[in-house]
């Protein structure tokens, strides 16, 4: 059985990606079907990374999950289920990223912004309505973030725009958890190591899709 504290989080969860895309929408200066594109996308990374949680549960717990499969399936999701999934999920867009049929200009940029609209809502949210003492922090390195996003959006390059930005954010996570004894996403604890790893995958990523581009790969 579900626990209410459990539904109130994915609630707020829900409502701030409602806040997240519906900002997006509102603001983007793409056309109307690209934006429609955008967020079915988005909408489909993120159902991605939900089934990647539960593939997470079911290989981190597999002999319980072999004696008992619905132990598992009601065990709520950990932090090394969710860092499975987003790096299984920064994994599977290294391979796409290979192969032309994948690029999608401008995506990537608008799956970042509705992210960090996103996280600005839920730990807002978090701090106000949950007096999260430790939420004032992040707020405070998420709301720098997408302020820096935007205000860089026009300016640079979209690679160099997204290594600002996953810098940025790497380096203020590392950071929080310095000063604070937890640093979360979303409910879920980040450690240094994933942080870590999470931006040396992500680097690799960027870096070798502006070499493809430059060498007119793709």
């Amino acid at each position: 059985m579900v626990s209410a504290s459990k539904l109130i989080s994915i609630g707020i969860i829900s409502l701030s990606l409602m806040i997240g895309l519906g900002t997006f929408y509102v603001i983007s200066d793409l056309s109307k079907q690209k934006r429609r594109e955008h967020i079915e996308e988005i909408v489909s990374q993120l159902i991605n990374i939900i089934l990647y949680i539960w593939m997470g549960k079911i290989i981190l717990n597999f002999s319980l999950f072999i004696k008992d499969p619905l132990a598992i399936l009601a065990y709520p999701s950990n932090s090394h289920a969710f860092y499975f999934a987003i790096l299984l999920s920064t994994l599977v867009t290294l391979l796409k990223s290979k192969y032309p049929s994948n690029n999608k200009p401008y995506f990537i940029e608008s799956l970042v912004f509705v992210l960090l609209v996103t996280a600005f809502t839920y730990e807002f949210i978090q701090m106000v309505w949950n007096s999260n003492a430790y939420a004032y922090e992040t707020l405070i390195v998420v709301g720098f973030l997408l302020v820096l996003f935007i205000s860089l959006r026009e300016k640079i390059a979209s690679s160099t725009l997204l290594i600002v930005t996953i810098t940025a954010w790497s380096g203020g996570m590392v950071l929080l958890d310095f000063i604070q004894p937890i640093v979360t996403l979303f409910g879920y604890i980040i450690t240094p190591w994933f942080v870590g790893l999470f931006y040396l995958i992500s680097m690799f990523i960027i870096i070798n899709k502006r070499r493809r581009e430059r060498l007119g790969w793709n």
